[in-house]
């Protein structure tokens, strides 16, 4: 079996971009740069950070879900949930997609942190910060990438439609997968987490910014694709930019506990990057086996490699705050997402030979 070529995609539904823009390939420069201008202000202006950190309504900091906000809604204008019709069309690749990113990832990162956080690292980890440490990757694996996944399928020629479709369904099922998957595998961590708490931030950093940006979509769209175009490379900015003044906030809380314990960022990306080989390994390996084409197998892989790190800091804010540890364990992810992505793209572009030659036997 050879690999079909992607159809071009349909007239409603807006194509995987181009390319990676300068915010999205240098992301892990800008969280450097933040991470250094966070412990900055964190250092030498404490009162007005903290007095940020005290602007909340129910447990939920309004700046900051405000900047969540600006980061979500424009990713989510990417998504064409009109998209769902094509699920039919590759069935194998989206079960495996279905079965990475929701029965295999989340348990599996578990696993890891029980084994690295808990075990290994244990005695060179802030004792109090443990669970917090837990929580945060255990958030972190179980929101699956949305909007970065359209850019990883461009760089590995994936089917557009197969990537639309997959993004979709998984957005759908985030809905209401995200709180009891979570509060599950919280539970089995032995980790408390008020159940309002989590259902509020999956209504305001899922529901309400999913709401929002498939009407602002169908606005546009009323008015031709390339008004979707140009509003997306109009606002594409913006959640970049609300991301890394999300996280200069957040390392002015964290900036203490970085000087006290300067390799904690080291020791939480080491189950990270464990879980983006595996997931990705075994999605490309699955859609191998059922035969389906390297252009479905990439982002399929792809998709349960990354993740949703805009909602994980978001829901590791609400839940524990500004200065837990479960905030910075979710934005690890962000410090370490493009440079693992772009390995697994390289790696899956330059095994396409294996890939091809396995389905024609």
């Amino acid at each position: 079996m050879t690999a079909v070529p992607p159809p071009a995609p349909g007239p409603g539904a807006a194509a995987p971009a181009a390319a990676m823009g300068v915010f999205e390939r240098y992301l892990t420069v800008w969280v450097a740069l933040c991470i250094v201008a966070g412990v900055a202000l964190g250092h030498w202006l404490p009162g007005p950070v903290q007095a940020i950190g005290r602007m909340e309504v129910a447990q939920v900091n309004l700046p900051v879900g405000l900047l969540i906000w600006v980061m979500i809604i424009p990713m989510l204008l990417k998504v064409d949930f009109g998209a769902l019709n094509q699920v039919r069309q590759h069935w194998r690749g989206i079960g495996v997609t279905l079965f990475v990113n929701w029965a295999v990832k989340p348990f599996s990162m578990a696993l890891l942190a029980w084994i690295f956080i808990r075990h290994v690292f244990a005695p060179y980890l802030p004792a109090g910060q443990i669970d917090s440490y837990v929580a945060g990757l255990i958030l972190l694996a179980a929101a699956p990438c949305t909007a970065m996944v359209f850019v990883w399928s461009r760089l590995t020629n994936g089917h557009p439609l197969f990537t639309l479709s997959q993004v979709a369904l998984n957005d759908t099922i985030m809905v209401f997968a995200f709180a009891p998957i979570v509060a599950l595998l919280l539970g089995l961590s032995a980790i408390t987490v008020p159940w309002d708490t989590l259902l509020i931030s999956v209504l305001l950093y899922i529901v309400v910014p999913v709401l929002i940006a498939q009407a602002w979509r169908k606005a546009l769209l009323r008015r031709g694709p390339q008004a979707l175009e140009a509003a997306l490379a109009r606002i594409g900015p913006w959640s970049v930019g609300a991301l890394l003044v999300t996280l200069v906030l957040l390392f002015g809380f964290q900036g203490r506990a970085l000087i006290e314990q300067p390799l904690v960022i080291a020791m939480l990306a080491v189950p990270i990057l464990i879980q983006v080989v595996l997931n990705s390994s075994i999605a490309y390996a699955l859609n191998r086996r059922l035969g389906e084409p390297h252009s479905v197998a990439c982002p399929s892989a792809l998709i349960g490699a990354s993740n949703f790190f805009e909602l994980a800091v978001a829901a590791a804010i609400s839940l524990f705050g500004f200065d837990s540890g479960a905030a910075l364990a979710t934005v690890v992810g962000v410090l370490i997402e493009v440079p693992l992505m772009l390995l697994v793209v390289r790696v899956v572009n330059r095994s396409k030979g294996w890939y091809e030659a396995g389905l024609r036997r």
